[in-house]
């Protein structure tokens, strides 16, 4: 049988100096994982599954923190750009929680997941088409570096899984734990790029 395990977000210890290169990248990663869970059952699944959550978690907010606010700065229209943008990870960051709860061999698991799917490829499409392209067009390698080094501190810091108690109790019930995660993130891309 084949390896199906697709590395963690930043296994491959690849120098990401191209902030569009590496988000690209871990499209290509999430597809795999997508892949990867609809190809497995029990333990499998529910390791690939939680590499999956996490991948999504750092990859959306790293995007919220770094990607979105300068398309929504730089691109014509880039306040709507980043508006849709929002709702689409509104809505995957809902289905996703969902999931989360569900055990990955619960029949309704699978039809939810590929619906998770195939939002999230369409988004990544439109995130390809209307941020990064101008994103490559109007930074000059210095800055498409520091881009990427703000996510590759997200990568690094983000566990493998959310770990309750990390944050205060109350936090904890209240944001659940992606929300957990996604904060960390957050707070790890904010120190890499010199922000309170």
């Amino acid at each position: 049988m084949t390896d199906l395990h697709t590395p963690q977000a930043g296994d491959d210890h690849a120098k990401d100096t191209d902030v569009v290169s590496l988000l690209m990248r871990q499209h290509g990663d999430i597809r795999n994982l997508f892949d990867e869970v609809e190809a497995t059952t029990g333990k499998e699944r529910q390791d690939a599954f939680r590499r999956l959550v996490r991948l999504l978690a750092v990859h959306e907010t790293a995007e919220e923190e770094v990607v979105h606010p300068f398309a929504r700065r730089s691109l014509p229209g880039g306040q709507q750009v980043v508006e849709d943008r929002l709702a689409e990870e509104r809505a995957a960051k809902e289905t996703l929680a969902d999931l989360d709860e569900m055990d990955t061999d619960d029949p309704k698991f699978l039809p939810r997941l590929q619906a998770l799917r195939t939002d999230v490829q369409e988004h990544a499409r439109a995130e390809e088409r209307y941020e990064f392209t101008h994103i490559r067009r109007s930074l000059d390698v210095t800055n498409l570096a520091a881009m990427a080094k703000a996510v590759k501190a997200a990568e690094a810091m983000a566990p493998t899984r959310p770990h309750p108690g990390v944050e205060s109790g109350a936090a904890n019930m209240a944001l659940g734990p992606i929300a957990a995660l996604m904060d960390r993130t957050k707070d790890a891309i904010r120190k890499a790029m010199g922000q309170p």
